[in-house]
């Protein structure tokens, strides 16, 4: 019954929110016109239909049925400013007046390098691109040829973009480069595989905590193992930073005092408009130097685009500064421990994993360590919860993980810990019990 109960609540939750949403839904089935499924983005994607974002301010979204909510989303990670930020826009409008790709070098891209090489202790050098992916596929090139050696080693259910991605085995999309799969928090196995691919192995790249994997940390002693381990093999460490440099001032890597060879960047960092970097050692980036004979050629028309530049440096110089980094995490982490308390106090069975600004529900006992304590996950409890949180007003994703912006306050936070209160309380009956076995019905 109890399964019977938990598809029940999913179909009147779905009921609802097709009710709700009757232009959304006439703008998908348009969509699917000419968009396969009506979707160019596969995440924001979700079952029945995803509602159309017509507006943004702050920390809120409306959509095409003028619905608005509190936005947790926070285009997963990428508006860390909010949706209206002056000062952004102010930069943005000021560059753009004086002309669009103006094909030379402009007045911000080295002032933005400069503060960027301060920033983040892995940064000597950096080039920039157009994302995270084009960052992830630059910094594994680069370690393949400063290498010499062709091998890749990362970690089952990872993501470093459209084309580098681990969930399920791998993307029939991805790249065809030469992958070792590992664990991820797998110390004991992950140094095996270091050990038995030695001689062939360029780099291992990872995220210091998982995005897509759920938002769970990598301990100290397995990162501890990583650098070392690598740098006697001769290996590269890249470090994915493309959402973790968000939950500290100099990134996720000062946190873990864990410093790597090279190092990637996107989505916040271009102020809301397109991004990606790559960088590390001076030693191993001058090879992109252009006045070199043995130069690593790295062309991109947009690499240097005014809107990210212009976005990019005045966001890291006169809004996220040190203390709002520290504040808005802050918020993040009492976010966090609310909702566990609730879950807690309520004798459900889930986990907030997280840190900082970023987090991710899941209705599993803990500990999880690695995204394998999550198989069991019942996927229709996330389902429910997606839909009840955006039919009070919060702006979710579909698989539990949460983005805090700048713009978020305690009002905010509290308004959400009472609407997941709620939702807990409605539907103590059919969720999953501390204590009940895993995969249970």
């Amino acid at each position: 019954m109890r399964n019977s109960s938990i598809d029940s609540a999913v179909l009147d939750a779905r009921t609802r929110y097709i009710e709700a949403n009757p232009r959304s839904a006439s703008r998908h089935e348009d969509a699917r016109r000419s968009l396969p499924g009506g979707n160019t983005r596969s995440v924001l994607w979700y079952e029945p239909f995803p509602v159309a974002i017509v507006k943004g301010e702050g920390c809120s979204v409306t959509d095409l049925d003028g619905h608005r909510y509190t936005d947790f989303v926070s285009e997963y990670s990428a508006a860390l400013y909010g949706h209206s930020n002056l000062v952004i826009q102010e930069a943005i409008i000021s560059a753009v007046r004086k002309g669009i790709a103006l094909g030379g070098p402009n007045i911000f891209e080295a002032r933005l390098a400069e503060v960027l090489t301060e920033r983040f202790p892995a940064l000597e050098r950096v080039r920039f691109c157009n994302s995270g992916t084009e960052a992830n596929i630059m910094a594994i090139s680069a370690a393949r040829a400063l290498t010499g050696r062709q091998e890749v080693l990362v970690f089952r259910e990872g993501y470093h973009g459209g084309v580098l991605t681990f969930a399920h085995g791998g993307s029939v999309l991805n790249l065809p480069f030469p992958f070792i799969f590992a664990d991820y928090n797998d110390v004991e196995g992950t140094e095996m595989l270091l050990g038995a691919h030695k001689d062939s192995l360029a780099a291992v790249i990872l995220e210091p905590m998982l995005g897509g994997g759920g938002c769970i940390r990598a301990s100290d002693p397995f990162l501890g193992m990583l650098r070392a381990k690598t740098t006697d093999i001769g290996a590269l460490l890249i470090f994915d930073e493309v959402m973790t440099s968000r939950l500290d001032y100099g990134g996720l890597q000062t946190v873990t005092g864990v410093t790597p060879d090279l190092m990637t960047l996107g989505k916040y960092v271009g102020g809301g408009a397109s991004f990606g970097a790559f960088g590390g050692r001076g030693a191993l980036m001058d090879h992109f130097d252009p006045s070199r004979r043995d130069v690593f050629s790295h062309g991109g028309t947009f690499n240097n685009n005014i809107l990210s530049m212009a976005a990019g440096l005045t966001g890291l110089t006169r809004v996220l500064t040190k203390e709002a980094s520290a504040r808005f995490n802050a918020l993040g982490e009492r976010l966090r421990a609310g909702m566990q308390n609730l879950l807690d106090s309520e004798g459900v069975a889930g986990i907030v994993c997280g840190y900082g600004s970023l987090m991710n529900l899941h209705f599993v006992s803990g500990p999880v360590m690695s995204p394998a304590d999550l198989h069991d996950a019942d996927e229709r409890l996330n389902q429910l919860w997606h839909l009840e949180m955006m039919l009070a007003g919060q702006y979710v994703t579909p698989r539990g993980m949460l983005a805090l912006s700048l713009s978020h306050e305690e009002s905010h936070i509290q308004r959400f810990l009472e609407v997941f209160g709620a939702f807990l309380d409605n539907n103590r009956a059919i969720l999953p019990a501390v204590g009940q076995h895993r995969g249970a019905a």
